[in-house]
């Protein structure tokens, strides 16, 4: 028996209903009724639905920004048209403007690949299970951070080895 099938729970701690207690109905993308505590397959799809939308939000953002911030040039400001003077600080402001929307972009990059990684996880059956006890991740904490790799116990463990004074 491995960690995921293991029936025991923790004490204090509510046991997620086996995999045969919420059954989908036709065209239903995920189980209806009361969210459990931690995740189960059967949410999968749920995830995934959250997952793709959250992706399709950040690839909105970064289309905007390549369209206003990250593409605007000097050269549209001081062209033949152009009845204003181009002064040397607004060249400065725009220029950090652009490295703003590029470090955004940048960031936003990651989170798409942290995304597409959590994808991976849901085809290959590993997602919604910690990576490091193999215990599964808490429900509200998937729904809030979809891409999440450990349960709050194992992250909680990393940040404290992290901020151990030296």
């Amino acid at each position: 028996m491995t960690a995921r099938q293991s029936t025991k729970t923790k004490p204090g701690t509510k046991a997620s209903p086996p995999a045969t207690a919420v059954a989908l109905e036709p065209g239903q993308k995920w189980p209806g009724g009361e969210k459990p505590a931690v995740y189960s397959p059967e949410w999968k799809e749920y995830f995934r639905e959250l997952i793709l939308r959250k992706r399709l939000e950040i690839l909105h953002e970064l289309s905007y920004l390549r369209e206003t911030s990250m593409e605007t040039t000097a050269d549209q400001y001081s062209g033949d048209n152009s009845t204003y003077a181009y002064h040397m600080a607004d060249q400065g402001t725009d220029a950090g403007e652009r490295e703003k929307a590029f470090l955004f972009a940048s960031r936003e990059g990651k989170m798409l690949r942290l995304l597409d990684q959590a994808l991976e996880r849901i085809e290959n059956g590993t997602y919604g299970y910690c990576q490091e006890t193999s215990a599964p991740i808490e429900f509200k904490r998937l729904e809030a951070i979809p891409h999440a790799r450990l349960c709050i116990a194992a992250k909680k463990r990393h940040e404290e080895e992290n901020n151990l004074p030296e």
